[in-house]
């Protein structure tokens, strides 16, 4: 049973003491470890969402699980204008910014199967939304306000947040923002848990679907 509970770990199933496990049974337990080891990644994983949501953590984690590249739509971004997001913002403004975020992850999505996060404002943007749909799973990590904020508040990068008050435009940004989120093909609630947790959790949804189609398509984690 030593080996069945590391081949499930990183599915966040566990098999009890007895004969009998979460899934009911060893047979079925085989079956699934079978099942989900023949599942190949066939497009890649985009995560979007605020923020503060640890996309590029989990994502990081993410793709260590599914053996393929990692990219961060930010850095990638960074590489190419040879500056920061913050310098991009406040020496061309928003607009330039997400031109050449469009273009970005354009390139990065026509690379195949990899795990890709991108920043918070990406998914708004109708044609790299469209981009998303059409070449990649979505996955949107749906987090509130305060562990957000408890999140960004550390850090002093966030150009959106460079107002008078940076807690209430973050609420804005998270009612604009989150009505469009919700059109991500998979949603994964997020809590202030270890983030080997989180990816293990998402990495099941994920692979539930590819597997499944349509089944589960909101997990809270």
């Amino acid at each position: 049973m030593a080996i069945v509970r590391r081949l499930l770990e990183p599915l966040a199933i566990h098999p009890t003491k007895g004969k009998e496990c979460a899934l009911g049974h060893e047979g079925a337990m085989f079956a699934m470890i079978r099942r989900h080891a023949e599942i190949k990644l066939d497009r890649p994983i985009v995560l979007v969402g605020m923020m503060g949501a640890g996309k590029s953590t989990i994502g990081r984690r993410l793709a260590r699980r599914f053996g393929v590249p990692f990219h961060d739509a930010d850095q990638e971004i960074e590489k190419a204008a040879n500056c920061s997001v913050e310098e991009i913002f406040q020496r061309f403004g928003e607009q330039h910014f997400r031109d050449g975020e469009r273009r970005v992850i354009a390139r990065l999505l026509a690379l195949g199967p990899q795990v890709l996060a991108t920043g918070g404002g990406a998914f708004m943007d109708p044609e790299t939304r469209a981009l998303v749909t059409d070449a990649a799973l979505s996955v949107w990590l749906r987090a509130d306000i305060e562990l957000l904020w408890r999140r960004v508040s550390r850090r002093g990068n966030r150009p959106l947040l460079k107002t008078e008050d940076p807690r209430a435009t973050l609420e804005s940004l998270i009612d604009r923002r989150y009505p469009v989120y919700a059109e991500a093909d998979l949603i994964a609630d997020c809590h202030d848990v270890p983030k080997d947790e989180t990816a293990g959790q998402i990495y099941s949804m994920i692979l539930a679907r590819l597997a499944d189609g349509e089944a589960g398509r909101e997990a809270d984690l």
